[in-house]
């Protein structure tokens, strides 16, 4: 019995952490980064002395919360860089980062804040940040991009006006994003060709 007890209180730990990271994603996700730690612990069936014995800090929680969505934001812009046409790929990196952002409030959050002890969304963040805008001034250079749309400060203001998207459902906010980045592509095209946009969604829906 007492050789069994070391690996049921390692399960126990891991079953309270991974609660504690659906708990907080799901939370941050719907209404950003000021949910208050005893919140999460709540949702999660925890204790806060559990909960900060796993994430001292929210901006321990935060950071690992969000983890997948910042591998996945670099994914993004990895296959944009690498499309041989750098309007294509600019144009499908704001298409899918708009769409990642618009699933998760909070990301949005944790992608602009200033965290001076998470190493890593800080490198992630700046990696992005890097990436777009080398791939911005190859499609700037190729004529497709106006010269006057401005990285990292158009990205940044691209996603802020991204979060304010306001939608009773996850489908009605994925449809306004998808609507949001057509006018955004159509209005940094140095010459818009105003093609056709997603179809608009009913925000009450």
């Amino acid at each position: 019995m007492t050789d069994r007890l070391p690996h049921v209180l390692r399960s126990d730990a891991a079953s309270n952490r991974a609660r504690i990271l659906e708990a907080a994603r799901t939370l941050f996700s719907a209404r950003g980064l000021d949910v208050p730690m005893r919140e999460v612990a709540r949702r999660a069936g925890v204790g806060p002395a559990t909960l900060y014995r796993h994430f001292p800090t929210k901006q321990a929680l935060v950071t690992e919360a969000f983890a997948d969505q910042m591998r996945e934001c670099r994914a993004i812009v990895d296959r944009g860089c690498a499309d041989p046409d750098p309007w294509h790929g600019l144009c499908s990196v704001i298409e899918k980062i708009c769409a990642l952002h618009a699933r998760d409030r909070g990301f949005t959050e944790a992608f602009m804040s200033t965290f001076p002890n998470a190493a890593d969304v800080t490198a992630d963040r700046a990696y992005t940040v890097k990436a777009v805008t080398e791939l911005a001034l190859r499609a700037e250079e190729s004529g497709r991009l106006r010269p006057d749309f401005l990285i990292p400060d158009d990205l940044i203001l691209m996603l802020m006006a991204n979060r304010g998207i306001h939608a009773s459902t996850p489908s009605s906010r994925a449809a306004a994003s998808r609507r949001f980045a057509g006018f955004v592509i159509q209005m940094i095209q140095a010459s818009p060709q105003h093609s056709p946009l997603p179809p608009a969604t009913s925000m009450n829906r």
